[in-house]
């Protein structure tokens, strides 16, 4: 019998209960089966005193979101919506590189169910499909802050995993790891094997630094891809990340760039 075959669709609490090898991350768990946005649950949550590695799973959201408030298609019954609530003690500049952590252990929880992504910065997870790369997954990060150290956070993860379809604007960007793949994939054993080599990169990440975290994410990175403006109109190719997780573009002339997510479009 392989691992794969101990898995089943099945999200509920009294499931994976049985199959998660944490200690923090998802445990609690909460599955909705409809919410308006994870991380507006986990929010909330967080807000109320929850504790660190609550996670929230639903099955549809009908307000789903990606960064700069874009809309995240989220039909019921064929993909993974989900959020967790961290509580580390950071400055909020120090917490940047938890988007790449996340990015890295998604592409890793992917890689062992037979999948090769890549992780274009800060937020995307590609997969190939009809001849090019498209977008199969999404991080939102959100983060509270008091002063100078971070309240909490909360990291959504969106992943298009058994759907066929998608909305006309998205249908040309967008695909699944079915559609990528041709097979099915159980939302479960991505759920766990995600949630085990995050709790490992984060625990590492608070106890050592970025510097681990941002090398696994540059094993998946897709490099070379043509930057968006960078500053006075000035392009440029993506070339690596720096310790703080800030993008490093190499214009024409040969001149480096740092990108921060706050100025990515």
């Amino acid at each position: 019998m392989t691992e794969d075959t101990l898995f089943t669709d099945d999200l509920t609490p009294e499931f994976l209960a049985d199959h998660l090898r944490t200690r923090r991350m998802g445990r609690p768990f909460q599955f909705l089966p409809i919410c308006a946005s994870t991380n507006d649950v986990v929010r909330a949550a967080a807000i109320s005193g929850a504790e660190e590695g609550l996670l929230v799973v639903a099955d549809c959201q009908t307000a789903g979101r990606g960064r700069q408030k874009r809309v995240w298609h989220s039909p019921p019954g064929q993909n993974l919506y989900l959020s967790l609530l961290l509580r580390p003690r950071l400055r909020p500049q120090q917490a940047a590189p938890l988007t790449l952590l996340t990015g890295a252990a998604l592409a890793q929880a992917l890689a062992r169910v037979g999948v090769a992504p890549r992780l274009r910065w800060p937020n995307d997870l590609l997969l190939p499909a009809e001849g090019r790369w498209r977008k199969a997954a999404g991080i939102l990060m959100e983060m509270a802050c008091e002063g100078q150290s971070v309240r909490h956070i909360v990291v959504g993860v969106g992943v298009n995993v058994n759907g066929r379809e998608f909305p006309i604007e998205l249908a040309e960007r967008a695909t699944s790891l079915l559609l990528a793949t041709g097979r099915p994939f159980h939302r479960a054993q991505i759920l766990v094997d995600f949630l085990s080599a995050f709790e490992i990169g984060y625990d590492d990440f608070l106890l050592h630094g970025a510097t681990r975290a941002l090398a696994e994410w540059r094993r998946y990175a897709a490099f070379k891809q043509t930057a968006p403006i960078v500053r006075g109109g000035i392009e440029g190719l993506a070339i690596d990340v720096d310790e703080s997780g800030a993008l490093l573009v190499r214009d024409a002339a040969g001149a480096i760039h740092r990108l921060t997510s706050g100025e990515f479009p």
